[in-house]
């Protein structure tokens, strides 16, 4: 009996599960690496963790459906190559601010991205960096303006050890 409820049990997971996902839910399967980022303008320093999205599934997904984003946090995306490709906010249920990186880490551009009228439909505003970019980090709306962080502020970033 303990043996046919725990299968069942599994069975309504994997159920619950892929449903999520065919709804176009967060993928369980994505792990995100950690770490740190210390960003510096002038005499500050501002130090805050990330999560790291540095494969195409892991960007792809980046913070959709998170409710809520810790004050000192971010995540952090890290492309094979320099780009000029825009972010959108599909399936984003915070407002955030993003700052492009360049391949010096360097900021080179810092926007302010809203919640779309509709998270999951939109429309959908296209955030695109005003120069090439090899990194993006989304952070808390705000959080550059409060932190007096602006373009030319140098960006260091530490990773976790695994």
């Amino acid at each position: 009996m303990r043996r046919l409820l725990f299968i069942l049990v599994l069975i309504i997971i994997a159920g619950a599960t892929a449903a999520a996902a065919a709804q176009g839910g967060p993928s369980p399967d994505i792990k995100y690496k950690k770490g740190t980022l210390v960003l510096s303008q002038s005499f500050r320093r501002v130090r805050l963790q990330v999560e790291v999205a540095d494969t195409p599934a892991s960007r792809s997904q980046g913070l959709m459906y998170r409710r809520h984003l810790d004050e000192d946090a971010g995540m952090l995306f890290i492309f094979e190559a320099t780009s000029r490709g825009g972010f959108w906010m599909k399936n984003t249920l915070i407002p955030l601010s993003i700052a492009f990186i360049d391949e010096h880490w360097k900021i080179v551009d810092i926007k302010d991205m809203q919640v779309a009228p509709d998270p999951a439909e939109g429309p959908f505003t296209i955030y695109e960096s005003a120069k090439p970019y090899r990194y993006a980090l989304e952070v808390n709306l705000g959080f550059f303006a409060r932190h007096r962080i602006e373009v030319d502020a140098g960006v260091r970033y530490i990773p976790q050890n695994p």
